[in-house]
């Protein structure tokens, strides 16, 4: 076995705590910016709701002139145009009656607005991304083999996998407003990992010494980040739901700040074609975690903890996916689905790993 490198090794738990002091700054930014629009927001309506009464007075006036009120109906139709294009000028076709015309709709394109504090959020989360990279990248160094042979490994670079996968979704949709819960997340990883599943440089157990370590693990990592994006967004599907249900009844829009986030179908559209992907990888993780069993053990399945609980995630996720295509289960069902299975997945990497034992127990934690 190749010697531990004490040197590489600590080294990358110094980049793994500037890492975390970046997140933590790129969290702050996140929330700032979610802070900032929702004030810009109810200014807007302020003002919209004065311009929408002053027009009112001009069109009554007008009336009783005998002149036409055209311009007058312009100036009250204008919208509040803030946000990125398509979010918080018009309602898309699928939104909900009621939402006020300032939810997003389908497509979360970039708008022409410079939101300088967004910005800045997102280039702290590309360099706290770059310097956990390397963090994870000289601990593979320092065992000589890839870094994910415990819980503090999972942890460390599942989180990585999760600012990664947020961060190519944001070259193809503005999802700037997932940033507070999306690297909230990512830093309740990298604390947890650093705190109560710290665990210092080693060789791998026997069972782990394989191929099969770098095709199984990766893969269920590189899944759980999509499934951690999911969750984030049926979240907020279920807040936003409320929300237009709350305005379609005729009551006040309490939430301004959630004038930034897509309206909750289009939430749950999205949430639902990257679960899709997800489940695929998690199809595969289950496949070859039994293909690696059978040559570790010599069975392909032995109701091991771990291995009924990977099961478990599947099946809810294959529920979720079969309810939301062909039973109609869309709406707040849907997102509690979804919710569930990333509970499941949390439970499965965190509960499973340290307190049951079984043939999967490599947490290392107090090791």
């Amino acid at each position: 076995m190749p010697e531990i490198n004490q040197s590489f090794a600590l080294l990358s738990e110094r980049l793994m705590l500037l890492a975390g002091l970046a997140y933590a700054v790129a969290f702050c930014a996140y929330a700032w910016d979610l802070f900032t629009f929702s004030q810009a927001a109810k200014r807007g309506l302020a003002a919209d709701t004065r311009a929408t009464a002053v027009a009112a007075g001009v069109e009554k006036d007008a009336v009783l002139a005998g002149v036409g009120s055209g311009a007058a109906r312009g100036s009250a139709g204008q919208d509040l145009g803030a946000g990125p294009q398509d979010r918080g000028v018009r309602p898309s076709s699928k939104t909900h009656a009621g939402t006020d015309g300032v939810t997003a709709g389908d497509s979360m394109r970039y708008g022409k607005e410079r939101r300088v504090v967004a910005r800045v959020a997102v280039a702290l989360t590309i360099l706290a991304a770059v310097v956990q990279g390397f963090a994870v990248l000289f601990r593979g160094l320092a065992a000589g083999r890839v870094p994910w042979g415990n819980m503090y490994e999972f942890c460390t670079t599942g989180s990585f996998a999760v600012a990664v996968v947020f961060l190519l979704v944001l070259t193809r949709r503005d999802l700037r407003f997932l940033g507070t819960f999306v690297i909230g997340l990512v830093l309740v990883m990298v604390v947890a990992a650093s705190v109560a599943f710290w665990t210092p440089v080693g060789h791998l157990v026997p069972a782990l010494q394989s191929y099969w370590l770098v095709i199984h693990v990766s893969i269920a990592v590189l899944s759980s980040a999509f499934f951690t994006l999911t969750f984030a967004m049926s979240v907020l599907q279920l807040f936003q739901s409320r929300r237009e249900a709350s305005i379609a009844s005729g009551k006040p829009d309490k939430f301004h700040v959630m004038r930034l986030v897509p309206n909750a179908l289009s939430l749950e559209n999205l949430s639902y074609r990257i679960n899709g992907i997800a489940f695929v990888g998690w199809t595969l993780t289950l496949m070859f975690g039994s293909i690696w069993a059978e040559k570790a053990w010599g069975r392909f399945w032995g109701w091991d903890t771990k291995e009924v609980w990977t099961f478990v995630i599947w099946v809810v996720y294959a529920g979720y996916l079969h309810a939301r295509a062909t039973k109609g289960w869309t709406g707040t069902r849907a997102a509690w689905l979804s919710i569930v299975g990333y509970l499941c997945v949390v439970f499965n990497f965190t509960i499973v790993n340290v307190y049951f034992s079984g043939l999967h127990s490599y947490a290392g934690v107090g090791s």
